[in-house]
């Protein structure tokens, strides 16, 4: 069977103007998840990105640490398919259909990095709506859209793998569920419930043979949990 690791990005910046760069952190966490894999004995046949700079950052950091050692890795490629659904976007469109219920919401929203808990709340509840499609606005992507763009991603990988290939994806939060969602059965909410548990630069490790495609384990994050740093186990 061949192996698909999807490693969610290093921490961004969040509460920064421009999130899509990744934070002091969050490199840090690149480098120790390259050297994890290089402890375990882990080589890839391809690797692939998302285009967002986030994405291929961290690429790049946990890769080097291949390179340090005098091995080649493999060159990353790009395929849109496994970026981020906009989550700016479904705020901005959902956002006003909420204000009735949530008058602080735009304040909380805006200031997200000093109300954490409060952003995560009202992040938590628009995602739902977007999910459930219990909204007006027309011009938001649909989450159904967004399920069937990672999918095409994956299917794009399976077809090209060979029967024991090691495959390495690095990709966002979002992508991770929606790829939960169809790989396992579960419901969209109950994937986002998994959603705010992933930890930035977890592995998630999908079999495969042929076409068929099995989880085979969600979130490992062994390698910031033996530095015994708190501070490197983020989950934004």
């Amino acid at each position: 069977m061949g192996s698909i690791y999807l490693i969610r990005h290093g921490q961004a910046s969040f509460g920064a103007d421009d999130y899509d760069v990744l934070s002091p952190i969050g490199v840090r966490q690149a480098e120790v998840l390259g050297q994890h894999l290089l402890d375990l004995g882990v080589s890839f046949d391809r690797c692939v990105s998302g285009d967002l700079r986030r994405q291929q950052h961290t690429a790049r950091a946990a890769l080097e640490q291949y390179a340090n050692t005098g091995l080649t890795p493999p060159t990353i490629e790009q395929d849109a398919a496994f970026n981020e659904f906009d989550a700016d976007n479904v705020i901005r469109h959902l956002l006003p259909e909420l204000l009735p219920q949530e008058p602080e919401a735009l304040h909380i929203l805006r200031n997200g990095a000093q109300n954490r808990a409060e952003f995560q709340r009202l992040f938590a509840l628009l995602i739902q709506r977007w999910v459930n499609g219990d909204y007006a606005s027309t011009d938001v992507p649909t989450w159904a859209s967004f399920v069937s763009q990672v999918a095409g991603g994956l299917q794009r990988l399976l077809q090209l793998a060979q029967s024991k290939d090691n495959i390495a994806v690095f990709t966002s939060g979002g992508t991770i569920t929606a790829l939960l969602h169809l790989i396992t059965g579960v419901t969209a909410e109950k994937a986002f419930e998994l959603n705010w548990q992933i930890v930035n630069t977890s592995l998630s490790r999908l079999k495969f043979r042929g076409s068929d495609v099995a989880l085979a384990s969600f979130n490992s994050h062994t390698h910031l949990e033996l530095l015994k740093a708190p501070e490197l186990i983020t989950f934004r």
